[in-house]
C-alpha cells in the first residue's frame, strides 16, 4: 500500500498526540486512577508502529490480520474504559446503587444488541471475507460504545449523579469519537474497502482528525485540577451500615403487626 504525505502527516500527529497524552497521565498521576484509559492511551503509539511496520514490510492479508487482532484489543480496553468511568460515576460512595445497576446492565445488554444488529444488516462491498470481518469489527465496536456512553450520560442525569471532571472530560472525547466513527464505518460498509476508492482514503482522513481532536481535548482536560471527588469514609461506612440495620428492624416489625 502506498502512503501520501498527508497519511504519514496524520500517522506522526496521532503518534505523538498519544505520546503526549499518555505522558500527561504519567505526569499528573493519572495513570493508577484510570487504568484502563491509560493502557488504551499506551495502545495508541504502540499499534502505529506496529501498523506501519506491517505496512510497509509486510502483505495486505497481514495488514489486515494484524489491525484486526490490534481493534480486537482496543474494542476490549475500551470497554474497560467504560466500566472504569460507570464505577466512579454510579458508585460515587464505593458503593453501587441497586436500581442503578440493574439499569446498567440492562442498558449494556440493549446496547449489546442494537451494536449487533447494526454490524450485521451491514452489506459492504469488500473483495476478502477479513476485510467485511474488519469493517462489521469496526462498526460494531464503535455503535457499542457510543450507545454506552450516551445510555451513561443519560442514567447519570436521570439518578443525578456527578458527571463532570476527569472522568466526565474522557467520557465526551470517547463518546464523540464513537459517534464519528460509527458514521465512518457506515460510510465504509456502504462504499467498500480500499486505498484506491478516494470515498475511503476520505474517510479514514476525517476518521483520524476526529481522533487527533479528541486527543488534544483529552490533554487539556487532564491537565486541568478537578474538585475532590467524595470519598466513603470508616464513618460513613458504620452510619450506613447502622442506618440499614435500623431500616430492617422496623420493617420486620411493621410486618409481623401487619400479620396480627
Amino acid at each position: 500500500m502506498h502512503l501520501t504525505r498527508l497519511d504519514h502527516l496524520f500517522w506522526a500527529a496521532g503518534f505523538l498526540g498519544n505520546l503526549g497524552l499518555l505522558f500527561v497521565l504519567c505526569y499528573r498521576r493519572l495513570a493508577k486512577k484510570f487504568p484502563f484509559f491509560t493502557a488504551f492511551a499506551a495502545l495508541g503509539p504502540t499499534r502505529s508502529i506496529i501498523l506501519y511496520l506491517v505496512l510497509n514490510y509486510g502483505t495486505e492479508h497481514n495488514y489486515l490480520y494484524t489491525y484486526g487482532w490490534l481493534a480486537v484489543i482496543d474494542t476490549m480496553l475500551q470497554l474497560g474504559v467504560a466500566y472504569e468511568i460507570s464505577s466512579r460515576v454510579f458508585r460515587p460512595l464505593d458503593v453501587w446503587a441497586q436500581d442503578v445497576r440493574s439499569s446498567f446492565v440492562w442498558l449494556l445488554g440493549l446496547s449489546v444488541s442494537v451494536a449487533l444488529g447494526l454490524s450485521t444488516l451491514a452489506n459492504s462491498p469488500v473483495r476478502t471475507w477479513m476485510q467485511a470481518v474488519t469493517y462489521k469489527g469496526d462498526l460494531f465496536a464503535a455503535a457499542l460504545m457510543s450507545e454506552l456512553f450516551i445510555a451513561m450520560m443519560a442514567l447519570a442525569f436521570s439518578a443525578r449523579l456527578r458527571w463532570r471532571g476527569h472522568t466526565a472530560g474522557i467520557a465526551k472525547g470517547l463518546g464523540s469519537y464513537s459517534l464519528v466513527t460509527v458514521l465512518i464505518e457506515t460510510g465504509h460498509s456502504y462504499f467498500g474497502g480500499g486505498r484506491e476508492l478516494p470515498v475511503f482514503v476520505i474517510l479514514s482522513h476525517v476518521r483520524m482528525a476526529a481522533y487527533l481532536c479528541c486527543v488534544t481535548y483529552w490533554i487539556i482536560d487532564l491537565c486541568r485540577d478537578e474538585l475532590p471527588g467524595r470519598i466513603m469514609t470508616q464513618e460513613m461506612r458504620e452510619k450506613i451500615f447502622t442506618l440499614h440495620a435500623g431500616l430492617e428492624y422496623d420493617l420486620q416489625n411493621l410486618r409481623s403487626r401487619n400479620k396480627l
